[in-house]
């Protein structure tokens, strides 16, 4: 039996679309339907039933799967102890992360990290949703929230603070601010409300109610900005905004928040070079950055 098709079978089942498995294994889409067939043939009955929204398991491949999954973990053990793994590290690692912490903390330090290993590839995802471990759309994601269930290997990476903000230009052309219903009256930018991807960013609820909003926004970044150019106060993480001269604190030492980044990875993938040495690097660039993610020692 032909150990690709098996490979191809695998990802089909745990992405559930063609296009998805088709992007974990770098191929057409149109690959990942022929090696399908083919083990379809080779086997004599399906494996998959075609629905409109991707594929699905029959019974003969959620049996299958199992079998096939230890197979791919003996694969891993013998590739990781090759002498060929210990000459440098090579392959795709895919990681998500959240828009902000994958752009500003992440993104600098993985540049530099792939330039030390040539033939490793590093995809960041750094978006403002939530990034999939169980459907393959990353190899490892660092999220809000923790995983709550399957087999993976998870880690808390770090905690990290965020603050109130306003630019100096808004500020000065306002009364103080001393107090929390010293807000009142204030214009602030946050997120889309039903568009939240993680219960973890509702800030505001915990501080103040606004009454109007300038702008929100799904990107972190786009509320950066806004707040920068003087349109409102927002919640924004320090490791943004403590480096841009253009914003001050509100409220300094009374409106702060803290929040944790997971990291997790299929508990399948932990015996790889290249996973284990990304994982260690992100625990390291972390680490030298914690003056940035928790300032003054918060």
């Amino acid at each position: 039996m032909d150990w690709d098709n098996l490979r191809f079978f695998l990802e089909l089942a745990r992405t559930g679309t063609l296009v998805s498995a088709a992007r974990r294994l770098e191929v057409d889409h149109t690959t990942v339907a022929r090696r399908i067939q083919a083990l379809e043939k080779e086997i004599g009955t399906a494996l998959f039933a075609r629905e409109a929204g991707g594929h699905r398991l029959t019974e003969a491949g959620r049996r299958l799967q199992p079998q096939v999954e230890a197979m791919e973990s003996a694969f891993l053990a013998v590739e990781s102890a090759a002498p060929a793994a210990q000459e440098g590290l090579s392959g795709l690692v895919r990681i998500g992360a959240t828009e902000g912490f994958g752009t500003v903390v992440l993104a600098p330090q993985l540049a530099l990290f792939a330039q030390h290993h040539p033939k490793l590839v590093i995809d960041l995802l750094a978006m403002p949703r939530l990034v999939h471990l169980s459907r393959r759309e990353a190899d490892i994601v660092i999220s809000l929230e923790r995983p709550a269930r399957g087999p993976v290997v998870v880690s808390k990476l770090t905690d990290y603070i965020l603050r109130l903000y306003a630019s100096a230009s808004y500020l000065d052309a306002r009364p103080p601010i001393a107090s929390r219903e010293g807000l009142r009256g204030h214009t602030f930018i946050s997120y889309v409300d039903d568009l939240l991807f993680s219960k973890e960013l509702q800030y505001l609820d915990e501080l103040y109610r606004p009454d109007a909003f300038a702008l929100r926004s799904t990107s972190i970044l786009a509320q950066h900005q806004a707040t920068a150019a003087g349109a409102g106060i927002a919640v924004l993480p320090a490791f943004l905004a403590e480096r841009d001269p253009r914003l001050r604190r509100v409220l300094p030492g009374e409106a702060n928040f803290t929040r944790t980044f997971w990291m997790s990875m299929p508990a399948e993938s932990k015996p790889l070079g290249r996973m284990q040495a990304t994982w260690n690097f992100l625990r390291e660039t972390v680490e030298s950055q914690r003056a940035l993610l928790l300032p003054d020692g918060a």
